[in-house]
């Protein structure tokens, strides 16, 4: 697990740690390559100087260099980018990982706005820098093989030049602490951007009918956004430029007062040295370059790290089992007698100014082939009360009993397989999925029975559209949850965006179908009409439970919408 507190060295070493033997090998293959060209330039400038006689062996040890250059770069290349590629994959499937396990109202807390670009914008952030990481690397490589060709040079133009580097290293150090927390703070509101985006998308319908929030919300949010990350951008990368060229300023300068002071502190030296002295540092100038151009990469690497290791953090405490492979016994097949919960409560964290909401304690027993009613005004707890039910929350007091026992840690996912749940905001899946194996040859007879064969058909195990209206999107999502044969289903307020005539198909007919092939039914209802289709009837009102009984039957059991299909 990363520490978003730790530094960006440990971090990288944590993802290294397994695949050590080909960052070793890549880094033998990059030291390889760096001194070869360092020994080419020490050859190209004897070459120089050099006699007739000794053409060939420089010629030879010319060809050697370049095949050494050749074999070391596309070593290194390759090696960094696997390894950084795998690097890359094993983040995404990791993130991916923990929030799969991450407990429910983790993710709640969250919140999507601040998710996904983690699980995008940062990775890709990464994975651009693992992509220029193999030339950094060759590049730094080459500069310290010319460095050492300096120190057999001359050691006091080696000094000099070591003077240079370290003074345009602290320009960079300073531009990128500066930079990267300009890096920081454009991070930040590229969340509060994703946020800004998500309202013209899915409240493209609301802002053109109201033009004062229209413009508001793009002038006022968006565009001031989008303008408050391009300035802090701007600043930072300048930084970074600033310092580049100051350095490249510093390179000449070294050149011009080596030449100009030579022939008073250095007389005796031969020719050489000054050539190959003007000759190294000509060329370091392109590797340096290179290293100093990728910084402003490395800084925005180093923000997008430390957003994943936040992320890691706020996930720290998976689910435990919920990636293990599933056993041969399929989802939902097990059999259930009851469903208890016994004193259960749970709690939410304080609004400032207000009490925390607090749903329970609650005592509510659900006994195979009940139907079960949870009604209550907006806001009393009925979801809340649903997630304790189905095992997403767990009690911060009370207990819950499947069968008489306990459900534990150990136990919750293997208690959550027995529902089938359509919830308010459900995410509807277009491939179908169920319990005994593949999706039957007569999918289409369920598709007629919720009046939608006219609109979509199955093919391949997958629905062939689902750009349907908010109430078909929910029959389909109650074909999936037939599909799955589990023996407890819940809804949450599913008739809700329903027709009136479906909606007393749903209530009337399938409901009591579901119950006559042994069905236990939780419905969240707003429909007081229908009440009396439940065998009990919950109510709930700030978080507590009202009443529990068992209610007559008296809705009308005829369909004024009449159907051919069954179930």
């Amino acid at each position: 697990m990363m520490n978003p507190r730790s530094g960006l060295t440990a971090q990288i070493l944590h993802l290294l740690r397994p695949y050590w033997p080909i960052v070793l090998g890549g880094i033998v293959l990059g030291v390889v390559g760096g001194a070869s060209v360092a020994g080419l330039l020490a050859v190209v400038n004897r070459g120089l100087y050099a006699t007739q006689g000794d053409v060939a062996t420089l010629l030879f040890a010319f060809a050697g260099l370049c095949l050494l250059i050749l074999i070391g770069s596309i070593g290194a290349d390759i090696s960094a980018n696997y390894v950084g590629q795998r690097i890359i994959a094993e983040l995404r499937k990791s993130l991916a990982a923990k929030i799969l396990a991450a407990p429910i109202d983790q993710l709640e807390i969250y919140r999507s706005h601040r998710l996904i670009p983690v699980l995008t914008q940062d990775v890709d952030t990464i994975s651009d820098f693992a992509f220029f990481f193999s030339s950094f690397f060759v590049s730094l490589i080459i500069t310290l093989g010319c460095m050492v060709y300096l120190a057999v040079l001359s050691w006091p133009l080696f000094l000099i030049t070591g003077l240079v580097i370290v003074l345009g290293s602290l320009a960079h150090a300073f531009a990128r602490t500066r930079g990267v927390r300009g890096f920081n703070a454009a991070r930040d509101s590229e969340d509060e951007l994703q946020k800004h985006y998500r309202a013209i998308a899915e409240g493209a319908k609301e802002l053109r009918l109201n033009r004062a929030r229209r413009q508001r919300v793009y002038v006022e949010q968006l565009q001031r956004t989008v303008d408050r990350i391009s300035t802090v951008q701007v600043k930072s990368i300048n930084l970074f430029v600033t310092a580049r060229a100051l350095g490249t300023m510093l390179f000449f300068v070294v050149i011009g007062v080596a030449l100009t002071l030579r022939p008073f502190l250095w007389p005796d030296s031969p020719a050489a040295v000054s050539s190959g002295f003007v000759l190294v540092l000509l060329y370091m100038r392109g590797p340096i370059d290179q290293v100093i151009g990728i910084l402003p990469s490395l800084g925005r690497a180093q923000v997008a790290m430390r957003r994943i290791a936040d992320l890691s953090e706020q996930f720290s405490t998976p689910e435990q089992d919920l990636l293990a492979a599933p056993s041969a016994v399929p989802d939902g097949s097990g059999k259930i007698e009851s469903i208890e919960l016994r004193s259960v409560s749970y709690g939410f964290r304080a609004v400032p100014g207000s009490e925390p909401f607090v749903v329970g304690p609650i005592d509510l027993h659900v006994r195979r082939g009940d139907i079960v009613f949870i009604v209550g005004e907006n806001g009393s707890g009925k979801t809340t009360l649903i997630k304790l039910l189905l095992g997403l929350y767990a009690p911060q007091g009370g207990t819950l009993l499947r069968d008489g026992r306990p459900v534990e840690t150990e136990t919750r996912d293997d208690y959550r397989q027995l529902f089938t749940t359509i919830f308010s905001d459900y995410y509807l899946f277009e491939d179908l999925l169920q319990g005994a194996g593949m999706v039957p040859e007569d999918a289409e007879r369920y598709l007629k029975r919720l009046e939608v064969a006219h609109k979509v058909s199955v093919e391949n195990g997958v629905f062939t559209t689902t750009d349907l209206s908010t109430g078909q999107r929910k029959r389909l999502a109650l074909m999936n949850a037939w599909l799955e044969e589990r023996p407890v289903l819940v809804f949450d307020e599913w008739a809700a965006d329903q027709d009136p005539a479906f909606r007393h198909i749903f209530y009337t007919e399938l409901l009591p179908d579901l119950k006559r092939m042994g069905k236990t039914i939780v419905v969240i209802s707003h429909d007081d009409r229908y009440f009396g289709v439940a065998d009990h009837l919950v109510r709930l009102r700030h978080g507590k439970l009202v009443a529990g009984e068992a209610v007559a039957h008296d809705v009308i059991k005829s369909s004024s919408v009449p159907t051919d299909a069954a179930l």
